[in-house]
């Protein structure tokens, strides 16, 4: 308490005991016991006043003492056990739990990591993909403002991901890899990479890039076959060496008939060889009898159309032309699909072969659009003009009913540049989004579906949609969300199916890698999204006969099953309702391949320069017990002496005004029985 405060409550002190006796002492001129007590009420009251104006306080410090943090991150792929380093990685992990000397200087907290960071030490060497830099990522977030060594145990082999070793750019925290391998070079020859289109055209040839690494002092020789079943379709004699040690082979198959084809790629191991995995490798490619053709349209230049291209040309089976409205005039019948930018009078003449057509339709509406012509000459909509504009954002409807929608966090994107004027419809519409200004919902389109007499529009209210796409880029590194949603909308547009209470949605085959994940959505007889409705599927392995039959789990505005743990096969499957007798099926294969198992040793250079990058020390899992000896040995994590300055009320406001009110209530009480008042 500062001296100055003092003065104030000794102050207060006199101050109120002159008050009280001057009342009952001064002017009264006696000193009976009843004005002694009347005395002494009172200046409980006018001390517990003054108090209270002054509000005296005093600091109150505590010292605590808080030890670094000592995170162990495991590598918990499939790799790891391909490798046989998991017995090793066990023990390990055992005597970190065990050793006393690391409990008592470090809080000890441990992650495993795959595709993803889990706060957990159940190891299960099991996960199919290995992302190394998203596990420092997300390490990051949680240690950011904190002393916090890091133990990496770990064979470097990342399967998908930013180049880990940079992650020190942004991870502060010294890492100690514990490299789960050794520096030994063995003989090898693998298949690096395979790249293939995924859909091929009836009757076409698809071309195939092979990538061949040899790793080896020795000259070789083998040979390279492709095989479609039975049936070889490629093969090709190589010949490899230490300094010619790579080939780039590049070659087309013919595409004969419409469905997957399946081919599986080997490279003749050596009899040296230690793993002989990584030799062969599975792909397929879709065979399509048909390409998608779009048309956008526009009468002058915009970002937008350049991205609505780019982001639905991201599905093989679609190309997309920019065209003005008298070039499209003459090849209409080529397109599938129009996309109509920003209308204006010089769109008259199309409007009317587009309505004589009857073509599906998708119109985007901006500041340029002439709404004047728009209202004319659509039949579906028309929008009040105001010759104002406004920005707006989006938000998603859930009981969208014609088909499948993510949410890609709309309410993130930036506001589209619109019109401002409400908009009528003339016959049955869904909203896909609707607008918000500032997080209020507006109850209005912005952007919706029309079916009406057979044929499919679509219509958005706004411009600059050119950076949604460049939002979801920020928010995810990948424009893929961004581009599922537009293949969506265009898919819907470009068919004229009838829409159904149980709509799907599944690729026709998939890596054995990846994650296999199933959506469906169920709608009630009026087309609201029904969450009441429980959702089975029975799959059936072709080759095996078995069948498997697992829940659909409602997550968000649809409902999901991951059939991740099906091995490798061809399926069918049967999606039902439990309540309806409703149901729809389906085909997809799973390709055989686990790029875990195509490694030969850990990736040693990079984990330790991860290890350079980060001022800390890297281990082989031999000599793991030294990276105990240097943790505890290391100056730089020592316990940190943390003192915390909290002011505190000499007495507490709800106390005073408790003695305030007791004194006067207990005065007045007592002149009033005296016969005082």
């Amino acid at each position: 308490m500062q001296t100055e405060t003092l003065i104030y409550i000794i102050l207060a002190g006199i101050v109120a005991l002159g008050l009280a006796l001057f009342q009952y002492f001064y002017k009264k001129k006696s000193m009976s016991k009843l004005n002694m007590l009347f005395a002494f009420l009172r200046f409980l009251s006018v001390f517990a006043v003054l108090l209270l104006i002054i509000n005296p306080s005093f600091d109150q410090t505590k010292i605590s003492t808080e030890k670094p943090n000592l995170i162990v991150a495991v590598d918990n792929s499939s790799s790891v056990g391909h490798l046989k380093h998991n017995d090793q990685t066990i023990q390990f992990i055992d005597k970190i739990k065990t050793n006393t000397d690391l409990l008592n200087k470090f809080n000890i907290d441990f992650y495993t990591f795959g595709e993803s960071l889990k706060a957990s030490d159940s190891l299960t060497f099991s996960e199919k993909q290995t992302n190394i830099s998203k596990a420092f990522s997300q390490l990051n977030q949680i240690y950011k403002q904190t002393v916090s060594p890091t133990i990496l145990i770990s064979d470097g082999n990342q399967t998908f991901g930013n180049d880990y070793q940079f992650s020190t750019n942004s991870y502060k925290q010294p890492v100690f890899p514990i490299i789960l391998g050794d520096t030994i070079t063995y003989t090898d020859l693998k298949i690096q990479q395979l790249n293939v289109n995924k859909y091929a055209y009836l009757k076409n040839k698809f071309p195939v890039e092979a990538i061949l690494v040899y790793n080896g002092n020795n000259a070789v020789n083998s040979k390279f076959v492709v095989k479609n079943g039975n049936s070889t379709v490629y093969s090709k004699t190589l010949r490899f060496s230490k300094n010619d040690n790579s080939k780039v082979i590049n070659f087309t198959l013919p595409a004969n008939r419409v469905g997957v084809g399946n081919y599986r790629a080997t490279l003749e191991a050596l009899v040296s060889e230690k793993n002989t995995i990584n030799n062969s490798k599975n792909f397929a490619v879709e065979v399509i009898n048909q390409k998608t053709k779009i048309a956008i349209v526009s009468s002058f230049s915009h970002p937008d159309l350049g991205v609505l291209k780019k982001s639905i040309e991201t599905n093989e089976q679609r190309s997309v032309s920019i065209l003005n409205p008298k070039e499209l005039i003459n090849q209409i019948n080529d397109f599938q699909l129009i996309i109509v930018y920003q209308p204006d009078n010089k769109f008259n003449a199309l409007f009317g072969r587009l309505e004589s057509l009857n073509k599906n339709l998708f119109v985007i509406v901006g500041t340029k659009t002439d709404l004047n012509f728009l209202n004319r000459v659509s039949k579906n909509y028309s929008q009040d003009i105001t010759n104002q504009t406004e920005n707006y954002q989006a938000v998603l409807n859930i009981n969208y009913a014609p088909f499948i929608i993510d949410d890609i966090n709309f309410e993130s994107f930036p506001p589209l540049l619109s019109n401002y004027g409400n908009v009528k419809f003339n016959v049955p519409f869904q909203s896909i989004l609707n607008k918000t200004i500032h997080g209020v919902s507006l109850n209005e389109s912005l952007l919706a579906t029309t079916e009406a007499n057979g044929r499919r529009e679509a219509v958005l209210f706004g411009e600059n949609i050119w950076q949604w796409r460049a939002q979801i880029y920020i928010n995810e590194k990948s424009f893929n969300a961004f581009d599922d949603f537009i293949g969506k909308l265009i898919q819907y547009l470009a068919s004229n199916k009838q829409k159904s209470r149980l709509n799907l949605d599944y690729e026709s085959f998939y890596n054995g890698s990846g994650t296999i994940l199933i959506k469906a959505e169920f709608f009630d007889k009026n087309y609201v999204f029904d969450t009441r409705e429980t959702l089975n599927i029975t799959v059936s392995n072709k080759a095996s006969k078995e069948k498997k039959t697992f829940p659909l789990i409602l997550k968000n505005n649809n409902y999901q099953v991951d059939l991740s743990s099906l091995p490798p096969s061809e399926y069918s499957f049967t999606v039902k309702a439990t309540n309806e007798n409703i149901s729809k099926s389906g085909n997809f294969q799973i390709i055989e391949y686990n790029v875990e198992q195509q490694f030969l040793n850990a990736d040693v250079t990079k984990l330790e320069q991860l290890a350079t990058n980060s001022s800390g020390s890297s281990y082989f899992i031999a000599n793991s017990d030294n990276v105990i000896n240097d943790l505890l040995n290391d100056n730089r994590f020592v316990p940190i002496q943390k003192s915390s300055k909290n002011t505190i009320p000499l007495i507490d406001w709800k106390y005073l005004l408790a003695i305030i009110a007791l004194s006067l209530g207990l005065e007045w009480f007592l002149r009033k029985y005296n016969g005082l008042i």
